[in-house]
């Protein structure tokens, strides 16, 4: 009958001379004792038997061997044999049979093989992900490098349209301005004939007696001014398109320098973009970028934002150009015109004139007394100014010294001369301040009346000078002053 559960459990001992070799682990405790078997406690080293099946084995392991006759063996018990005696076999525990043995061992063997399968087939897979990833993550990035090109391309090529046609532009500004400035300078040239004109009209009025006619030298003055003042109407007319057209071509220029600023912006970052690569300096997490879209535009829209700037732009060019053939011929028609009654009235001139000495004589005397009595107003205003300056820092004492008397404390507090007296200086200088002020607005009042019975004296006396030189032949030394044709028209 084959015993269940049991193993050989028959203890061994060894001479004293007998060497072995050392211990190579810690468990110095599993291979050698100081102590013989029979007098340890089997069962720390062995926790799977009982206590039971070692006081068992221990009463009948050695049983004709007395405690002396053990001390006179002439060798270390180590283990005793053990023996087996069906009165222990009911007395010890159930053990695993060799079959359970066996299968633990297949199940740790498959176990082992498979998991060491799954582990071989997880590293195939997984290298192969990693090196499928690293191909899609490159090609992903060369695509995006070519995308990036693609986009830079286009850039350039809208930033030499763009170039282009802000040159354009600049030429077009350039040549309009020019064209502006000579109109500016041709209606400024009026200004003189128009003068002489209308001071010839102011003279002749002054006539007395039976020089004041209605003559042809009047009709033909007449007819001047009428002329100049149409010509100047139709230049301002134009000046004001051309400073219109300026400003719409200077706005279609802003806007494309502005694009091209924009582009060039986008072109250096999508460079800097381009060149980017793995072991690049400057590259940097940032967590949620990809889930943040501040595009304002998409590629179409981006396109027709820069063409419709472009035909914007050469809109503007071509109406500046057709502003300026127009301001061409105005100039030349206007001078022209302006030409030919100067003509006719300087030929109706040479048969009337007349003197006004004793009227340009009386307007200069009293031209000097106003201008001396101007300088005396200036004067005292200037007075006036000082005595106000003088009385700003009593007032201020008087003010910081009410000011400072509020922060005495308690009972001195008190309402007492000095501050009444202050009070009344602060009211007393108020009222100085006040009627000094006024009479400076009198003054300057008077002074700006002088100022403009100045002007018009100057300007009844340049009127008077004319007439002097009307009849005295020299109103046509002035007329000579007329433009000639290119002042005119706006070169020079």
């Amino acid at each position: 009958m084959e015993l269940m559960g049991s193993t050989l459990t028959a203890e061994y001992t060894r001479p004293k001379t007998s060497q072995f070799f050392p211990a190579i682990s810690n468990m110095v405790s599993s291979y050698r004792s100081n102590q013989p078997v029979l007098a340890m406690n089997p069962s720390a080293n062995q926790p799977w038997r009982t206590n039971a099946y070692y006081r068992t084995g221990s009463a009948t392991t050695i049983p004709s061997l007395s405690s002396i006759q053990r001390e006179n063996l002439g060798f270390d018990l180590v283990r005793a044999k053990t023996m087996f005696y069906p009165s222990n076999r009911s007395a010890m525990i159930t053990r695993y049979t060799p079959d359970d043995w066996y299968k633990s061992n297949q199940s740790n063997y498959r176990e082992s093989e498979s998991s060491r399968n799954s582990a071989e087939r997880l590293r195939r897979d997984t290298i192969r992900l990693m090196q499928d990833k690293e191909q899609l993550t490159r090609r992903t990035q060369e695509t995006t490098s070519k995308n990036i090109g693609e986009r830079l391309n286009d850039i350039s090529f809208w930033r030499s349209e763009l170039n282009h046609e802000i040159d354009n532009m600049v030429s077009e500004i350039m040549a309009l301005t020019e064209v502006k400035r000579r109109l500016e300078r041709a209606l400024q040239e009026t200004e003189g004939p128009l003068q002489v004109s209308q001071e010839c009209l102011y003279h002749r009025e002054k006539r007395m007696s039976i020089d004041l006619v209605h003559d042809n030298v009047e009709k033909d003055l007449i007819r001047e001014v009428e002329t100049i003042k149409s010509c100047q109407e139709r230049m301002r007319r134009h000046l004001d398109k051309a400073i219109n057209q300026l400003a719409s071509n200077r706005a279609a220029q802003h806007e494309l320098e502005r694009d091209l600023s924009d582009k060039v912006t986008a072109q250096r970052i999508d460079n800097r973009c381009h060149h980017l690569r793995n072991a690049s300096d400057g590259i940097s997490y940032y967590r949620g970028i990809e889930r943040l879209d501040p595009s304002l535009s998409l590629p179409d829209s981006w396109s027709k934002f820069t063409d419709d700037n472009i035909l914007h732009s050469q809109s503007e060019r071509a109406a500046s150009h057709k502003l300026r053939d127009v301001i061409e011929i105005l100039l030349n028609a206007t001078s022209n015109e302006m030409w030919k009654h100067f003509n006719t009235v300087n030929v109706a001139f040479t048969n009337r004139m007349s003197e006004t000495a004793d009227a340009k004589n009386s307007l200069q005397t009293h031209l000097a007394k106003t201008l001396q009595e101007i300088f005396q107003t200036e004067m005292l205003i200037e007075s006036l100014k000082k005595a106000l300056r003088d009385k700003e820092c009593p007032l201020k004492v008087a003010q910081t010294r009410l000011d400072e008397r509020t922060r005495r404390p308690n009972v001195e507090l008190c309402r007492d001369n000095p501050h009444h007296r202050l009070v009344g200086e602060v009211r007393e200088i108020e009222d100085t301040i006040h009627k000094l002020r006024e009479r400076l607005m009198e003054a300057e009042n008077t002074l700006q009346k002088l100022v403009k019975t100045k002007a018009a004296l100057e300007h009844d006396l340049s009127i008077k000078a004319n007439s002097l030189f009307l009849d005295q032949e020299k109103c046509m030394g002035i007329r000579k002053s007329f433009p000639s044709t290119p002042r005119l028209v706006g070169y020079t």
